[in-house]
């Protein structure tokens, strides 16, 4: 079966030639022209990847994202036409895996596409439960637990989170977890793996701003602490 994309765009020739390119891929496509519009086709529908245009009328892409996020772990990918440096790092913060910035190559929005749906797959595809101290991860359930506690992660946050707990106290660049994770070159964009770092540490971590299990090791990247 087809994977299935929800694709929010206000602007109507942006969104049929985005349409036409997923479709060339193979993937089954539902869109909207709105937040609003496109919230509702989301609670109705199943979909495998939601992508989210910034500037929509209205409730804007930021608003949209944290709506879809209050609800679901499905993978998000902002859409903009700016690569503001805030723009990137808040839509990021609002719960987004990914993003592209316009005008953007079909070519690689598939690809990147592809790259978040086969690291879904990975996690999945994972059995084996993963304990470090209190932090217990169960890969085939999508689930991790921190003191017994059940945590909810996007799938992002709960990638991330087993690639540390797979060598713990072993410090990970932010070049290792953008392959890894992300599965795509991305130019050394460390600002994917330090926003989502953040995400993750206001969900597993007692004080976040000191944190003691995802810790930032200076000018080297991340490690687990064992």
């Amino acid at each position: 079966m087809a994977n299935r994309i929800l694709l929010i765009e206000d602007d109507e020739r942006i969104r049929a030639s985005m349409r036409l390119a997923l479709e060339d891929e193979g993937y089954d496509v539902l869109e909207s022209p709105s937040a609003e519009e496109g919230l509702d086709i989301f609670s109705d529908n199943p979909v495998d990847v939601v992508l989210i245009d910034l500037m929509l009328p209205e409730m804007d892409g930021f608003e949209c994202c944290r709506t879809i996020r209050r609800s679901s772990g499905v993978p998000i990918i902002m859409v903009t036409a700016r690569s503001d440096s805030h723009d990137v790092v808040a839509g990021l913060e609002a719960g987004a895996d990914d993003y592209v910035t316009k005008p953007f190559v079909p070519k690689e929005l598939t690809a990147r596409i592809r790259a978040l749906l086969r690291r879904t797959r990975a996690t999945e595809d994972t059995n084996s439960t993963i304990s470090v101290g209190p932090i217990e991860i169960q890969p085939d359930a999508g689930e991790v637990k921190v003191g017994g506690s059940l945590v909810h992660l996007t799938r992002t946050e709960f990638r991330l989170l087993c690639e540390l707990a797979a060598t713990p106290g072993k410090v990970l660049s932010r070049e290792q977890l953008l392959e890894r994770v992300w599965g795509y070159d991305y130019f050394g964009d460390g600002r994917l793996v330090d926003v989502h770092m953040r995400r993750l540490r206001t969900k597993i971590e007692g004080d976040p701003a000191n944190p003691t299990f995802v810790v930032t090791v200076r000018g080297l990247g991340y490690k687990l602490a064992a």
